[in-house]
């Protein structure tokens, strides 16, 4: 199978800016991988510092949806989902905003805590769905 590299503006751009050495999306047949972001303003294309963890997970999301949906895909054709946080007490609020993206049928999931990032933000997501 090949594989196809998907740009997703304005993600990839700000990715480069991040000097990331990542793709926003891989294609390889009927399967799409998304990349974690970090919750970028859309506004701004900076990280949306001092942003609620509820915000954060909005802006997550919401990237994870432009993704798949540039890639032919969509929200209700994700496999799995991993979530990367820096704090298990966050899991609650992050669980709220999340079954609000997959209200029924969630893909299946893990829960990372992680110790930090790379910039002032809280939560990153990534996937793997099907066409």
């Amino acid at each position: 199978m090949t594989r196809e590299i998907i740009r997703v503006e304005p993600l990839s751009t700000y990715l480069e800016n991040w000097k990331a050495p990542t793709s926003a999306v891989t294609r390889s047949g009927d399967t799409v991988y998304v990349s974690g972001f970090p919750p970028f303003d859309p506004d701004t294309g900076e990280v949306a510092a001092g942003a609620s963890i509820e915000r954060q997970t909005e802006l997550v999301l919401e990237q994870m949806k432009l993704c798949l949906e540039t890639a032919g895909s969509s929200l209700a054709n994700v496999l799995k989902c991993n979530v990367y946080c820096t704090s298990v007490e966050k899991f609650a609020a992050v669980n709220v905003i999340y079954a609000r993206y997959f209200p029924q049928d969630p893909p299946a999931r893990i829960f990372v805590c992680v110790p930090a990032w790379p910039g002032p933000f809280d939560i990153e997501m990534d996937c793997v769905a099907t066409l």
